[in-house]
């Protein structure tokens, strides 16, 4: 019997097989991807020519400016300004667009906006994996464009009888820290462009060859011309070369480019496109495409379903991008050269993004690659100090939150990827989970961020708790136990953020909660989110987040609430929250798990109905069909899993929990030679049981280990649910850690300021014990609420046996009375610190204008009144701002004081006029200062004037963005 079932189980493996190589033929992977998906919308993708993982992509620019011209280009314009050979997939900022063609005959012709370029029309557009391309109307010309991994091909069909040229634009899109173009001869040119944009020194060099020589240069841009004629230096370099050609002739350039010096771009286009054939190069890219799309085939009749699919795996293979030349040299962290010793070396690593899916996508199917991702991670950790948050073209931006290296790494070293040093890996997570920075610091001290301290508190807290798990899995590995234990409690600081009351991650002020509290409100103590959105975000510990939520019906009914409520968010409008189911919000990160979650507290079955429902809803085939950034593959890669019907809530642990399979069958190309393959048997989104090499598989999720073996995964479907599947509390995906760690107690009356007297109360769990210092005297029990009347510092800890939670502290001061204060302007609700009487307070906001001491006013002037109980002598009227133009804050253009006896006839005092620069970049307080001679007065005005809008030099400006004024605090002396 058993040697009947496994001949059975081979017949049946050989069978499959044959259909997918039947129905995947090597010619087909590449026609299942169209390259215009995620071009419309916010999807930012780019459609041009590119290799897996390639430095080059030779697309079109058709958009310099906006949002939603990250990638270079938006399927709803028609005017093409050239072809530049570097572009980021999908992200939310915008860089490169480096080196642009612009091929035309006669003369330039220009848009409604002074850009050089062409109209085209999507009918004439061809966009496969790595080839591109289109006719450009106003001067008949036809663009082709092929990619290998460093270099780029153009051939340009000329179909006029006139002066042919091409444009290079050496100037195009960011700040051009310095340039330089030298004319080697009449079919070569070389140089390198420095620039400044979302990379603060990106260095690029090229080497430009043509298969005809060219017998006209025009320079068109400002340069500086060195000794040599054949020579030029500038920022803004842009030539035009012309060529002899009859009509209906091709035009061939290759260009090669590098991030070390001019030689290593000479050295890869020798290497990579040695002669003039085309064609050749464009046959080369789609079978590379070919071989890395083949590592999963599918089997469905749904020709829209293919090409999601196919279009999702593409797209998560276009980044990281590699970044060593073909002799292995590449620019460090530290800006200097290195060699790649036996691994590529890369860049682009849009971590915070990345590490949830996309790698561990890779860990699966592209295991080589991994451990050339964590060497490069390595490297940068010797030449730069820490691990990369969000590397750029050797450059870290420190865009967004995390230690998101951390879960790439663990996920590598959990699941037995090999290649690299582990220990020198780890090595390296310490270091950056130990630094010293503030956010950090505070969350070190005390287990949690205070949000009136730094912006982005409650994601920040959650995010490194994720991390610090990551790093105590790993130390568990390598036999590194107090490094385990530290980390593993660190793991459960989230409980800090976490409100019992309304079950919601909630951020801290001054000891307390903040209040009022909106979970739909984003602001910003949450990344690109709000609470609804980030209070699911504790992968590492889902177990107790059930109980702490108040056991599964609890975790449940909040998970139905999410899916359920308006789509409604409140406070500052957040582009990137797209997508929305509820206030489930699938165009951003933080949402991408939660559908998952259902199978935690035993109701799989509703994770398969959602995980449909999102592949379904939430990706199409049309320009629009991602519903946010794609994020450099996160946004593909999430479908791909979720497609295939399975999902890596919990990166390192090594589980993948069930969803709801979207093809007949999927086969994973293992790189140890294995497959697994799933198949999908009946219809309907709902699992009815699970089989796996023909034995029932009971889980609702699969390991790495079972996947790595290889086989036949069966699903068998069913349009009603089996409630049952998953129920069982050991056949449910696990996330526990054992607690060591008590939540710091909570403060109810927590505003800074009182008046008279305050008692001081905490909550109350009848399970702890609160102890608390008060202005740093001996340690008391705390049994009633404590008595304050004058300024007052308290630290607190809550105990349990042998638990402790972290120790926090809080600040009270005593307020002056006999004055109000009534505001004419509104502030918005983030940024209402104490409320109406918060900038005659006396507490002096920090540089952060997020420290929650802040009063903030969008798009308007502040208009305000100070009343005193009885007439003042006054002297001096000072008022402090905030200068932040990074975050559009500016300070006022001059500030008014009036003064009054009545509250009805007012005259003015005199005027402070901003001597400060608008474009000066940092935080920037500045007191306006009034010095005034006895001045009698029971009123005082002030008018500060405010910018409104962004200046139009500001990033803010293409978005119509309204200029903030913040102001701290009101004195009158």
């Amino acid at each position: 019997m058993k040697n009947y079932y496994k001949k059975s189980i081979f017949i049946v493996f050989f069978g499959i097989f044959f259909l997918l190589i039947n129905s995947c033929r090597q010619d087909q992977y590449v026609q299942n991807v169209d390259a215009f998906i995620g071009t419309g919308g916010h999807g930012h993708t780019f459609p041009g020519a590119s290799l897996p993982f390639g430095m080059v992509q030779l697309s079109p620019d058709t958009r310099e400016q906006g949002w939603d011209g990250c990638g270079g280009y938006h399927f709803s314009d028609n005017f093409v300004y050239g072809f530049s050979h570097t572009h980021l997939s999908g992200t939310g900022i915008a860089d490169y667009s480096d080196i642009l063609f612009l091929p035309f005959s006669g003369d330039l012709k220009v848009d409604s906006t002074g850009h050089w370029g062409s109209k085209f029309s999507h009918n004439s557009e061809i966009a496969e994996p790595g080839f591109y391309s289109v006719l450009l109307k106003d001067y008949n010309i036809n663009v082709e464009l092929a990619a290998t991994k460093r270099c780029g091909i153009h051939r340009y069909t000329f179909n006029r009888n006139a002066t042919n040229s091409i444009l290079i634009d050496l100037k195009y899109r960011d700040k051009v820290l310095d340039s330089k173009l030298e004319i080697v001869s009449n079919t070569e040119i070389r140089g390198y462009r420095f620039s400044s944009g979302w990379a603060n020194n990106q260095m690029l060099f090229f080497d430009i060859k043509f298969n005809r020589p060219f017998t006209n240069i025009e320079k068109l841009g400002t340069s500086i011309k060195s000794d040599s004629s054949e020579l030029f230096h500038g920022e803004d370099l842009k030539f035009v070369f012309s060529f002899k050609l009859d009509e209906g002739e091709k035009l061939l350039a290759k260009v090669g480019i590098s991030a070390v010096d001019e030689n290593g771009a000479t050295k890869n286009l020798e290497a990579e496109i040695p002669d003039w054939d085309f064609d050749k190069v464009k046959q080369n890219a789609a079978e590379n495409w070919n071989t890395e799309l083949s590592k999963i085939s599918i089997i469905t009749a749904d020709e829209n379903a293919k090409k999601k699919f196919y279009t999702a795996l593409y797209h998560s293979f276009l980044a990281p991008n590699i970044y060593s030349d073909v002799d292995g040299r590449y620019r460090g962290r530290d800006m200097q050269i290195h060699n790649a010793q036996g691994f590529d070396y890369y860049t682009v690593f849009s971590l915070w993004d990345t590490y949830r899916a996309e790698h561990p996508l890779f860990t699966i199917i592209d295991q080589k690659r991994t451990a050339d991702f964590i060497n490069t991670f390595i490297m940068q950790y010797e030449q730069g100090g820490l691990l990369p948050v969000w590397e750029l073209s050797a450059n870290e931006t420190n865009c967004m939150i995390g230690n998101h290296a951390i879960p790439v790494i663990a996920d590598a070293i959990a699941n037995g990827v090999s290649g690299f040093d582990k220990f020198k890996a780890f090595e390296a997570m310490k270091a950056s989970a130990l630094q010293n920075v503030e956010d950090l610091n505070y969350y070190k001290s005390m287990g949690y961020i205070p949000s009136d301290e730094i912006g982005s508190s409650v994601s920040k807290t959650l995010e490194y708790a994720f991390d610090d798990w990551c790093v105590a899995r790993v130390a568990k590995i390598l036999d590194k136990n107090d490094d385990y234990k530290y980390f593993l409690n660190r793991a459960q600081y989230y409980k800090n953020v976490f409100d019992s009351s309304t079950k919601k991650m909630r951020p801290k002020v001054n000891g307390g909660w903040k209040s009022p509290f909106d979970p739909k409100e984003v602001d910003f103590n949450f990344t690109e989110a709000n609470s609804w959105q980030y209070s699911f975000y504790v992968p590492q510990d889902i177990e107790n987040l059930i109980i702490m939520s108040g056991g599964d019906k609890g975790f449940s009914d909040n998970l139905d609430s999410l899916f359920s409520s308006s789509t409604q968010t409140t406070g500052r409008e957040q582009s990137d929250i797209t997508g929305l189911i509820g206030q489930y919000a699938h165009g951003n990160e933080p949402s991408h798990h939660i559908a998952y979650l259902y199978s935690y507290s035993g109701e799989s079955w509703k994770t398969q109905a959602m995980a449909a429902k999102i592949c379904r809803k939430m990706y199409s085939t049309n320009p629009d069909g991602l519903c946010g950034n794609e994020d450099c593959g996160q946004m593909s890669a999430w479908y791909v899993f979720s497609a295939m019907g399975f999902y890596p809530v919990q990166p390192a642990l090594g589980i993948y929990v069930f969803g709801s399979p979207q093809f007949d069958v999927t086969a994973i190309l293992l790189e140890n030679g294995k497959q697994l393959i799933i198949k999908r048997r009946g219809s309907g989104d709902y699992i009815q049981n699970v089989k796996l090499d023909g034995k029932d598989y009971p889980f609702s999720f699969i390991t790495f280990a079972d996947i790595q073996k290889g086989g036949i995964l069966e699903f068998m479907m069913d349009d009603k649910p089996n409630m049952d599947f998953g129920k069982a509390v050991e056949n449910r995906p696990k996330s526990y850690i054992e607690p060591s760690l008590l939540p710091v107690p909570i403060i109810k009356n927590n505003k800074f300021v009182f008046y008279d007297s305050l008692n001081i109360e905490f909550e109350i769990n009848a399970k702890n014990k609160i102890f608390y210092s008060l202005n740093d005297a001996a340690e008391m029990e705390y049994i009633n609420p404590i008595s304050i009347k004058d300024n007052a510092k308290i630290s607190f800890e809550a105990k349990s046996g042998m638990l402790v939670s972290m120790t926090a502290t809080a600040e009270f001061f005593k307020g002056q009375t006999g004055r109000s204060i009534v505001l004419e302007s509104t502030y918005d609700n983030q940024y209402r610190a104490g409320g109406d009487s918060a900038i005659i307070d006396f507490i002096r906001g920090s540089n952060n204008f997020a420290d929650g001491k802040w009063q903030g006013f969008d798009g308007q002037d502040l208009k305000a009144t100070i009343i005193f109980d009885k007439v003042q002598n006054v002297n001096q009227l000072s008022a402090k701002f905030l200068q932040d133009i990074n975050s559009w804050i500016w300070l006022p253009k001059y500030v008014e004081y009036y003064s009054s006896l009545d509250g009805k006839n007012f005259h003015k005092v005199g005027t402070v006029e901003n001597l400060i620069d608008e474009k000066r970049e940092g935080a920037i307080l500045q007191e306006f200062t009034l010095k005034v001679n006895n001045e009698k007065a029971k009123y005082i005005k002030i008018f500060a004037k405010g910018l409104i809008s962004c200046p139009p030099w500001h990033k803010g400006f293409p978005y119509q963005g309204k200029a903030w004024l913040f102001i701290d605090e009101l004195k009158v002396d």
